[in-house]
Parts: C-alpha cells; structure tokens; sequence
C-alpha cells in the first residue's frame, strides 16, 4: 500500500500542530458516525494525520428547511474551530448538509444530495446552495457506487467498510430479522403487514427499533453495533421495506453475515439494491410476502458465499487501497485551509 508523506509547515502555523487533514462530520445519525469514525481510521492507517470534528446537535425544530440549516451552522461552527486549531491541508465535510454553510471550500463526502432527497418546499434553499457547493468542491466523496454522479475527474467513491461480525453460521434460530430507526422511511408496516400473511407457527420476526411493536410472532430488541450484528447472524433472512434509502449499511451487513436479503425497490441510492438483484431477482419486488416465503422455503444454493463475493468491494483492505491511493492524495491537493472566513 502507498502511502502520502505530508509537507512540512510552514512559518505561518509555528505553535499550531497543523493536520493533514480535518474531517468535518455533521454526526447526526449513529450510522453517520460510525462511518466517518471509520474513514478518519483509515486515512491514519494511509499514513496521514486526521483530526475528526463533529457537529453538536442543535434544538429540535419544525421544518426540515430549518432543521438542515440549524446542522449545517453546527457543522460551520465545528468547522471554523478545527481549521483554527488544526490548520489542514485539506478539508473533507461529511455530507453535502455539512457544506452547505462551509467556511473554506473543501472535499465533500455524501451518500444522496439534496437535489434528490429534498423535493419540492422541503428543499427551497439546500437544493440551490447544495448546487453551488458541488461546482465550489475540489473533490466528491460519494459513500457508495450507486451515488456516484459520474464526474470522474473530481470523483473517489469510498464506501464504508463491511467485514463479517463472525464465521458463518448454519444454525440460524431467527426466522427473519429488521431494522426499523425510523419506522415510516423504513417501511415497517409494510415489512409487518408481509410478515402477518405468510409466518408461520414457531417463526419469529425480530424487529431492532426504540419503537414500541406488538404483532403475533414479533419481538423487538433495542441493541446497535455488535449486539445487532449478533442478531443479524443468527437469522435466516434480513427483510426490508424502505420507502426511500439513502445508502442501506444494514443489507450490506446482512449480506456479509450470510443472511437471504428481501427487499422492495426504494428511491435513493440503495447501494445494496443492486447486489440483491444479482443474488436472487426473486426476492426483490412488491410482493414482498411472496419474496419472504420463497426466501425462508427456497433459498438458492450458495447465496451467502455468493454475496461475499459481490462484498468484495466493501472490504476493508480494498478501501484502505483506494484511500491511500486515490483520495489521500487528492485530498492533500487540494490546497490549504488555514484561514476561515468569518
């Protein structure tokens, strides 16, 4: 693996330990940031210091207008100290509502861009401003392969690691499992509703949510990080229903942990869409009970080790390669960020 040897210096940053790079993460999902954390890791194991500052969560507001523009002055704030502190060569903001209020131009890392995910009144002003930034940037960072935007001379696609929690297990004890943070987007009434029709006596559906849920052959845990994936492991089949998705990290483990993946098309960037209709055309669609029975009755041969074949992509040395090889470099090229503007 390459590495990139920082500059040293110069006069204008004696008595500040200057950083090769600062990550601005908005942090406002524990999905976001994981991710950022994991991306901070591997730009060190490249070779480079990182600095990793994040947004403090502001109040609850109305508005999803109102809400981006609260995150986005957090993540100016966050911004404005680090570069004050850290002096980077280079700034990556992790997602486009971090950069939307930038006090220096930088990097930008993003799974979906406002332009698709805020229609209408809900994205008056991201949209329009969300344009400007993406022409300003030196460099995109889409998180995966399905939202690259095909500019390959401004572009490194770098998703998150996936790696399996555990060996692969034959002795699954959990029917069906799901993850529900935010039961509307996810889809959990239609995931319910599917799961209602075709169970049968002696299955169970774990549903992972803070959620309150009661259903015949449901029970809902309330873990995260590897008590989740502890879960995941033990289930037969990962079901999921989502009305929009803008990336699907939990698929993408699923997958890694040998689990059959149902699931409905959804708008969005669904990274792992497209690797569930390559494994098994047959459980991707809107009959999601059909898809379900046939995954729990019919599974294809080889599945599990078919997937993580198609994860291959996801693995951490892979990205560490990309990381080292493409963005680093590219990242520390584009140019000191010193000076914030007020």
């Amino acid at each position: 693996m390459s590495t990139t040897r920082p500059a040293q210096p110069d006069e204008r940053d004696e008595g500040r330990r200057r950083v090769d790079v600062l990550l601005v993460s908005l942090g406002s999902t524990h999905g976001w940031r994981v991710a950022d954390a994991a991306l901070a890791e591997s730009l060190r194991r490249a070779g480079a210091s990182v600095e990793l500052v994040t947004a403090e969560r502001p109040r609850e507001v109305r508005t999803l207008m109102l809400t981006d523009l609260t995150w986005a002055r957090a993540a100016r704030r966050a911004a404005r100290r680090g570069i004050a502190e850290h002096a980077p060569r280079g700034v990556l903001y992790s997602t486009t509502t971090a950069a939307l209020r930038w006090p220096v131009p930088g990097a930008i890392r993003f799974d979906d861009l406002a332009a698709n995910n805020r229609p209408g009144r809900h994205g008056l002003w991201q949209r329009r401003v969300e344009r400007r930034r993406i022409e300003q940037a030196p460099l995109l960072v889409p998180m995966g392969y399905a939202a690259a935007t095909g500019d390959e001379e401004r572009e490194v696609v770098v998703p998150p690691p996936i790696e399996p929690s555990a060996p692969l297990r034959r002795d699954r004890d959990i029917a069906a499992i799901t993850y529900a943070s935010d039961p509307v987007k996810k889809g959990l009434d239609r995931v319910l509703a599917a799961w209602a029709r075709v169970r049968r006596p002696g299955e169970e559906l774990v549903v992972v949510t803070e959620h309150d849920v009661r259903a015949p052959g449901v029970r809902v845990e309330r873990v995260r990080g590897q008590a989740f994936r502890a879960l995941v492991a033990r289930s037969r089949v990962y079901v999921a229903a989502p009305r929009r998705e803008d990336y699907g990290i939990a698929q993408l483990e699923a997958l890694a942990d040998g689990c059959v993946l149902v699931t409905t098309e959804a708008e969005g960037p669904y990274e792992a869409l497209g690797l569930a209709r390559r494994l098994d055309p047959r459980l991707v669609g809107d009959d999601l009970a059909t898809a379900l029975r046939t995954a729990l009755d019919d599974p294809l041969p080889g599945y599990a080790a078919a997937a993580r074949v198609l994860l291959e992509p996801y693995r951490t040395e892979v990205i560490d390669r990309t990381v080292a090889e493409e963005l680093l470099p590219r990242l520390l090229a584009t140019g000191p960020a010193a000076t914030a503007t007020g």
